[in-house]
Order: structure tokens, then C-alpha cells, then sequence
């Protein structure tokens, strides 16, 4: 796996823990804290997103001798 795709992944990994987090909090009825946590996720989601995005194109532009 490259270095690129290993940051990806590390990202979506945070985004999942952030959102079962957000999902405890919420099951207790604590909703300041499950929308802090929620708030949290949508940013590592959305890095996670960007990083996958450059990671395909590097990978698109390996070319196999």
C-alpha cells in the first residue's frame, strides 16, 4: 500500500472512531457531546475523501514497464 493510500485509510479509520463515539454520546443523551464528536468525523471524513482522491490519481499516473 502507498504512503498516500496508508494516510487515506488512517483518516477514514479516525472518521469511523469519531462517529461510534458520536453514536455513544447520543445513545446516553448527550448531544452536545454526540454533535462535537459527529462534528469531528465529517472532518476526518472529509480529509479522508481528499486524500483518496489524490492517492487514485498518483496511482493512475504509475505506469507498469
Amino acid at each position: 500500500m502507498s504512503n498516500a493510500h496508508r494516510k487515506a485509510a488512517e483518516q477514514h479509520e479516525l472518521a469511523a472512531q469519531e462517529h461510534r463515539t458520536a453514536a455513544e454520546h447520543n445513545e446516553k443523551g448527550d448531544g452536545v457531546k454526540g454533535s462535537w464528536h459527529a462534528e469531528r468525523a465529517m472532518q476526518y471524513s472529509n480529509h479522508a475523501y481528499k486524500l483518496s482522491k489524490e492517492a487514485h490519481t498518483k496511482s493512475e499516473q504509475i505506469v507498469v514497464l
